[in-house]
């Protein structure tokens, strides 16, 4: 982690995104996310990336739980 203390790469952004998808980050980190993606190009097009994703891997568990209720 650098000095700042809301200070983030974007290799620590791309951590804290997929981290948020299984737990809830503490203030201090969402804060440095916030502060983080007003001001890169690229971590905004990751985090759209991860949510898509998310969404098709919920979209497969629902199709994948419907065809098992027709057996």
């Amino acid at each position: 982690m650098s000095s700042y203390p809301f200070k983030r790469t974007c290799k620590e952004v791309s951590a804290l995104l997929i981290a948020r998808e299984d737990r809830d980050l503490p203030v201090a980190d969402r804060m440095a996310l916030r502060l983080h993606m007003a001001m890169c190009k690229a971590c905004p097009r990751f985090e759209r990336q991860v949510l898509t994703m998310r969404n098709a891997m919920k979209q497969w568990r629902q199709y994948a739980n419907d065809a098992g209720d027709e057996r």
